[in-house]
């Protein structure tokens, strides 16, 4: 079995509202809760928005410390799911179905070194 990293990115902005939301995360719940049935679940979470992160970088003797994102952009992390899964395909198996929950949000597959 192989450990995947399906990572989900969002647009930075304003969130959709709950009337969008809302079938949304119903359906969400139930691609998770397959998931878990299946035994491919390893573990998942939202993340708050990138503002909230703090950066660290040893450059020389000095550590850096900066408020916000390490790389300005249009879209970020939003959340992540860890899947343990057979091979390549059955992880696309599952982020297929994601992206199709997630309308236009792109997921992103990538396998766990090691």
């Amino acid at each position: 079995m192989t450990q995947y990293l399906l990572s989900i990115y969002q647009p930075d902005g304003v969130v959709p509202d709950d009337e969008f939301l809302a079938p949304v995360m119903e359906q969400l719940s139930v691609w998770n809760d397959d998931l878990r049935k299946a035994g491919a679940w390893v573990f998942s979470a939202g993340l708050h928005p990138p503002e909230s992160s703090t950066v660290l970088q040893q450059k020389g003797d000095e550590l850096l410390v900066t408020d916000g994102p390490y790389t300005e952009g249009k879209e970020h992390i939003g959340g992540f799911t860890v899947i343990d899964v057979e091979d390549l395909d059955a992880a696309l198996t599952w982020a297929r179905r994601l992206a199709k929950i997630l309308v236009a949000l792109p997921v992103e597959v990538r396998p766990f070194a090691g």
